[in-house]
């Protein structure tokens, strides 16, 4: 079962996958740093320092490497996740902590503003939206990796479950930023 592990850059998706991974085992697939290694990538956009996923080969190299795992779970952790999985879990940070993260990780002015622009006006809720079948929020807003990663196994433990009930403490859309954008 494949379940993306979505956000805005900052939001905690790498550590908490990471944590994930150690605790319960289930395979992560950082698909940035994949998408990099494996020269996955249409362009190099220097300004933005970023590269240009090429998603039709993202998704063919991750059939090769699902393909007969369907029954494991298998997290795929990127701000690109919810293009590709049926199921995301998309993690939410307060705006003006979510600067504060992205300044420490020396983004530029630009970019912070942009991903602040981004988590503020939902973009990848709205998207995920319109790709995925299932979709969760959690708030990460001050919480620690360990209180996230809790929030995560309650959700998946609950899709493994099979139990079709609303979780509403994640209802996708119940986080609003919106008052934040300038």
């Amino acid at each position: 079962m494949l379940i993306g592990l979505t956000g805005t850059p900052g939001t905690g998706k790498t550590s908490v996958s990471k944590f994930l991974e150690r605790k319960r085992h289930w395979k992560v697939i950082h698909l940035n740093e994949m998408i990099k290694e494996e020269h996955l990538y249409t362009e190099v956009d220097e300004v933005r320092d970023a590269v240009i996923a090429d998603m039709e080969l993202v998704r063919q190299r991750l059939e090769e490497i699902i393909g007969g795992k369907e029954n494991e779970v298998i997290i795929l952790e990127s701000h690109l996740a919810h293009y590709i999985a049926d199921i995301v879990i998309i993690l939410r940070v307060y705006p003006p902590e979510l600067k504060m993260r992205l300044k420490a990780r020396g983004y530029s002015e630009e970019k912070i503003r942009e991903n602040i622009e981004a988590e503020a006006l939902d973009v990848i809720l709205v998207e995920a939206f319109e790709w995925c079948k299932k979709v969760f929020e959690i708030n990460t807003t001050g919480k620690s990796i360990e209180e996230t990663e809790q929030h995560i196994e309650k959700i998946i433990d609950h899709i493994l479950s099979g139990n079709e009930e609303e979780l509403p403490e994640y209802k996708p859309g119940s986080i609003d930023w919106i008052d934040l954008v300038p």
